[in-house]
């Protein structure tokens, strides 16, 4: 069984959100991709980067990466980075990294 994910402070950028409130179809999206991630499901990543989160998740120290693009809409990709030490988590589009 995997460790339960320490979030911190959950934050979405000025996209993110301002997205959210325009669309309800996105905002949907947004709460999928985050319940995904809760379940350590990590979207769109190659195996090397799944296994680094897994064993973050289950060690600490580095931190969590997913992402996660909406089969209809490809623009509407985001990613959801929770730092090394749990302090915070953060939705973002990949370009406001």
């Amino acid at each position: 069984m995997m460790a339960r994910m320490k979030l911190g402070q959950i934050v979405a950028t000025r996209g993110v959100v301002g997205l959210m409130r325009e669309n309800n179809d996105f905002a949907a999206f947004v709460h999928r991709a985050f319940q995904r991630y809760l379940r350590a499901d990590w979207g769109e990543l190659c195996e090397s980067d799944r296994k680094l989160n897994d064993r973050a998740l289950a060690h600490g120290g580095d931190r969590i990466l997913a992402a996660y693009t909406h089969p209809a809409h490809p623009e509407w990709k985001i990613w959801i980075i929770t730092e090394w030490d749990g302090s915070a988590t953060t939705l973002l589009f990949p370009d406001e990294y």
